[in-house]
């Protein structure tokens, strides 16, 4: 998938027990890096992505943590330093959908998305920032939606943790930059994940015909950690939906 060596690196990949996150981990491991696998709630699914890593000769962990919560992600960076090095590339993937319309939509539902979605970014990059100082290098790929910029079909809420995404993406971009470090988005839309829920019937709305794959969200990923001029942008896929 990508041609880069990465074999001096060590990934974080929070939400990566499945789909998106699955795919970005495997292709860290394939371009040389030890990777921590993040999750929440499906150890199973996470010990298989590390296991598959390991089959191939790569160094994986799997770590819980839920990174919506401070003390949580200090946990969970202070155990992936400790097993297998400092943290200088992070891919901030976790992230929930609770599908509401305008009506439905409850305070709780409001809170839990920017907390899981958008918090959780704030709150891991900070963690590894000092690490990524020391080596004056670190990559940061946040990894937004479709749903940043347009309607959407999840909710409001869900616009508006990925469009603060984004928005955290260009700070941090503006403020570290001089330090080594590149921090940038990719936003997918309609990839044929678990998230979906099986409607492929949404095809129809797609140009290109199909629903993109997790992988190809991963290749997305690989081009802009192997770009070291590239900081501060949003990288789309959404099959010819858009054009921005």
């Amino acid at each position: 998938m990508t041609g880069q060596d990465l074999s001096t690196h060590v990934g974080l990949v929070t939400g990566a027990s499945r789909g998106i996150g699955a795919a970005i981990a495997l292709m860290l491991a394939e371009a040389g890096a030890a990777v921590a696998v993040n999750y929440r709630e499906r150890a199973a699914d996470a010990e298989a992505i590390v296991a598959e890593i390991e089959a191939k000769g790569g160094r994986a962990i799997a770590v819980a943590a839920d990174v919506s919560h401070a003390a949580a992600v200090t946990g969970m960076v202070q155990q992936v330093s400790a097993a297998l090095g400092p943290i200088d590339i992070l891919i901030n993937n976790a992230g929930i959908a609770i599908v509401r319309g305008v009506d439905d939509l409850t305070e709780d539902d409001f809170d839990r998305t920017i907390a899981v979605n958008l918090k959780s970014a704030f709150l891991c990059t900070q963690a590894v920032l000092p690490a990524m100082r020391a080596r004056k290098w670190g990559r940061i790929v946040n990894i937004s939606s479709g749903a940043a910029r347009g309607a959407g079909a999840i909710g409001v809420h869900y616009n508006a943790s990925k469009a603060g995404m984004e928005g955290l993406t260009r700070g941090y971009a503006a403020r570290l930059v001089k330090e080594g470090i590149t921090v940038n988005a990719v936003a997918p839309s309609l990839i044929a994940t678990d998230m979906m829920g099986g409607r492929t019937d949404l095809a129809r709305n797609i140009p290109l015909g199909r629903m993109g794959e997790a992988k190809e969200v991963a290749q997305a990923v690989a081009m802009v950690l192997g770009n070291s001029y590239m900081t501060g942008q949003t990288i789309v896929l959404n099959g010819g939906m858009a054009f921005i």
